[in-house]
């Protein structure tokens, strides 16, 4: 894409979070650690996954996924925003929002799509067991996988033309911690009924209907658990579920409240609301799906060991 067909701008500076001059260290050290909690957190779970063969089944290989898009959502913004807390003036290049953009949409509706699969998955393994197998084989597995990351770079890819199509030509700082459609459609210097839009259509409406396609797997899922007879196999039947049920509720809520009234929100309100589900659900999902999971537990019991007897040989 060329810029200079499209924008007098070279560069956007980024306001980030509202009333963080007086806290930088602070929110600096926080978001560190979060940043360091997210990576320590998906990789370890990427670890157990890929070093269980147990765990080599379409529901891990989907948890896989899970983790490595969090890694990478949380460093699209994470680095960013900590170098701009211990920076005077918090500048990113025109073309480095334009990357900034995709990949935080890209990553994003590919996160979105994925928890839509899931829930699919947990759908015919409680649903439908003895078909399971049928309908979720390793290969149909891929298909799904491969998929979703390819919706998700389309999905991106169409925001972002649009987007950037745009002429920015002045002010040029972003009220926000990071290059997303809605604080850039207001620095636009045309009419961008359009753009918002399709913003209500393709971004708000895709994760509505995403979430809608997800409640429905779980009604039939709640349906099939209420038949069960005994009280402790309700119990364990809905464990296997809960864990992604509980991440759906941090990631899909807050973008369908933002995208869906991106007019109507007070700026402070949509960024805290941005800031949880774009930095703390990648952090909280590793700790959700291992302690839910005995299946984890016990691969990253496996690790456990495997670290310690490294460790125990290098001091011998």
């Amino acid at each position: 894409m060329d810029r200079k067909n499209y924008s007098a701008v070279n560069e956007f500076v980024l306001l980030g979070l509202p009333h963080t001059e007086v806290m930088k260290i602070p929110f600096f050290v926080l978001f560190l650690c979060i940043y360091i909690l997210t990576l320590l957190g998906n990789i370890t779970l990427i670890l157990a996954v890929r070093g269980d063969p147990n765990l080599h089944i379409p529901m891990y290989i989907f948890l896989l996924n899970l983790s490595f898009l969090d890694i990478w959502l949380s460093t699209v913004t994470l680095p960013k925003m900590l170098t701009n807390f211990v920076k005077e003036t918090n500048i990113i290049s025109f073309n480095g929002c334009i990357a900034q953009f995709y990949f935080f949409h890209f990553f994003g509706s590919t996160e979105c799509f994925l928890y839509t699969i899931m829930a699919y998955d947990r759908y015919l393994a409680i649903c439908h067991p003895l078909h399971y197998s049928k309908f979720m084989s390793m290969k149909l597995c891929t298909q799904f996988t491969t998929g979703i990351w390819l919706a998700g770079s389309i999905h991106s890819m169409i925001h972002t033309t649009l987007t950037f199509r745009l002429p920015f030509c002045g002010p040029n700082k972003i009220d926000y911690f990071f290059c997303d459609v809605i604080p850039l459609l207001k620095l636009a210097c045309s009419d961008t009924t359009v753009n918002k839009a399709i913003i209500i259509t393709n971004i708000g409406a895709v994760a509505l209907i995403c979430f809608i396609m997800i409640l429905i797997s779980y009604a039939h899922i709640v349906r099939t658990i209420l038949k069960i007879s005994s009280s402790e196999g309700r119990r364990k039947t809905f464990s296997t579920c809960a864990s992604h049920l509980t991440s759906v509720i941090f990631f899909y809520g807050p973008p369908v409240f933002i995208y869906l009234s991106p007019n109507s929100m007070d700026y402070i309100v949509e960024e805290t609301i941005a800031v949880f589900y774009t930095l703390m659900t990648p952090m909280l999902n590793p700790m959700i799906y291992s302690l839910r999971n005995k299946d984890v537990k016990k691969a990253l019991k496996i690790i456990k060991s495997d670290i310690f007897g490294v460790l125990l040989g290098l001091t011998m």
